[in-house]
């Protein structure tokens, strides 16, 4: 398939110089490295080649893109489907239904992506072949090490017999490859220090007593309005109470760390990302590789130990040569050797009324892919049945029973009320407010 249809698909004019000299390295390299910092494109980077040595005549699987993420799986699959290619994806992740997996294992998928855990129980399991799989990569392999998954990383690729080509993508610059993953004399393609990667970062400090933070972190909410807000925090507990504060001021906002059930956090990105909510509350499981929208703020509600999380954590903003502003929250007590305490004090003597509105709130359709229904089906019957104008309509993702689409805030009323009782592909379908 043609990179010009592919970019037209994916709505992008051109790849850009990491993504270009990824290609040109794939057609004349056979293990590659690529270091590059998280939003710089690196999903498009490794699966264009791995689409170049796709075969048509092959029905098993022939390419594995290892993930330490559920989240970053399901990003990966989208990014794959929008391309429009001939090929079949699939994914597999702890936390989903295995008997799901297997039986979409029936019609072996071109790529599998998947979580270490999950891939190597459905090899251990024969519940798929990997016989003819002569691509592999492995995506954020720096957080995936940190997070325990070299066992299953090198079962994973020791069950590989026919490899021809490896890739790992690294958001840090790794110090030494692991022998495990057989790469050898790759070819280093270092974008970590790129001009064009930096951030245009602001850093505001906001001095708070420890009993008084909470109060503190909601009065920034309130003096940022009505911009996306990622607040971070070194654990669960934070998050929820944040999260109950906010919500008890009528402030929809989403929570994410891995207490949470993955459908509730699922919910959350989902919300995040169409503009159902403004703010993301979260320990450092969203500091890497999860596909949520530019952020303009990114609030250290409690400062992780080491510099390279509150780095990550950071580069959630300002991606892509965007502009950010970085609030660093703390007591005059404390100090770490990687934040410069004589960065900008904040003011937050005024008083600041709480922004509770949103532009669009998410509406549940009780059909999916299973039921044949996809994107365009469920514009035409909310505009058609309805009553929505097209710019009414924002981000619609289907699930496997089940689409959510962001409707804007001032229809949701007489929107209901038009689609009680009627039919989506003549099938008479529940719909209301997605659930908090």
């Amino acid at each position: 398939m043609e990179i010009t249809k592919i970019l037209q698909n994916l709505n992008i004019e051109t790849l850009n110089v990491m993504q270009s000299e990824v290609l040109a390295a794939s057609e004349k390299k056979d293990n590659i490295i690529l270091l590059s910092p998280t939003g710089s494109g690196k999903t498009l980077a490794f699966l264009l080649p791995i689409l170049s040595k796709l075969q048509e005549n092959i029905t098993t699987v022939q390419a594995v893109v290892i993930v330490p993420s559920r989240e970053l799986a399901l990003q990966i699959e989208d990014v794959f489907k929008k391309m429009r290619t001939s090929f079949k994806i699939n994914t597999c992740y702890g936390g989903h239904s295995t008997k799901i997996e297997v039986n979409n294992f029936k019609n072996p998928p071109a790529i599998l992506v998947g979580t270490p855990g999950r891939i190597a129980f459905h090899i251990r399991e024969n519940n798929i072949s990997v016989k003819n799989v002569s691509s592999f990569v492995l995506d954020e392999f720096d957080k995936a090490l940190e997070m325990g998954f070299q066992n299953d990383m090198e079962f994973i690729i020791q069950s590989f017999k026919k490899v021809s080509f490896r890739m790992l993508t690294s958001a840090t610059n790794l110090k030494k490859i692991p022998d495990f993953t057989g790469i050898e004399n790759p070819e280093r393609i270092q974008f970590l220090k790129n001009e064009e990667a930096i951030p245009d970062l602001s850093f505001k400090k906001v001095v708070s007593k420890s009993e008084e933070k909470l109060e503190t972190v909601i009065k920034l909410v309130g003096k940022i309005g009505k911009e996306t807000v990622v607040i971070f925090c070194n654990h669960r507990d934070a998050v929820d109470r944040i999260s109950e504060v906010l919500t008890k001021k009528g402030v929809s906002n989403g929570c994410f760390h891995g207490g949470l059930e993955q459908a509730d956090r699922e919910r959350a990105l989902m919300k995040f990302r169409n503009k159902s909510s403004r703010v993301l509350i979260t320990t450092d499981l969203a500091a890497r590789g999860l596909d949520i929208p530019e952020i303009g703020h990114v609030i250290h509600y409690q400062i992780p130990d080491k510099e390279d999380a509150f780095i990550h954590r950071n580069g959630r903003t300002a991606r892509m040569k965007a502009k950010g502003t970085v609030y660093v929250m703390i007591t005059n007590e404390e100090h770490f050797d990687f934040i410069d305490l004589d960065m900008e004090i904040e003011d937050l003597s005024g008083k600041y009324k709480i922004e509770n509105a949103t532009d669009f709130k998410t509406i549940y359709i009780s059909a999916g892919k299973k039921d044949k229904v996809n994107k365009v089906d469920i514009v035409g019957y909310l505009i058609k049945t309805g009553g929505l104008n097209k710019d009414d309509i924002g981000l619609i993702e289907v699930k496997d029973n089940q689409s959510f689409v962001a409707v804007s805030s001032y229809k949701i009323k007489s929107l209901l009320s038009s689609l009680e009782n009627t039919k989506l592909k003549n099938k008479k379908v529940k719909i209301d407010l997605a659930r908090e």
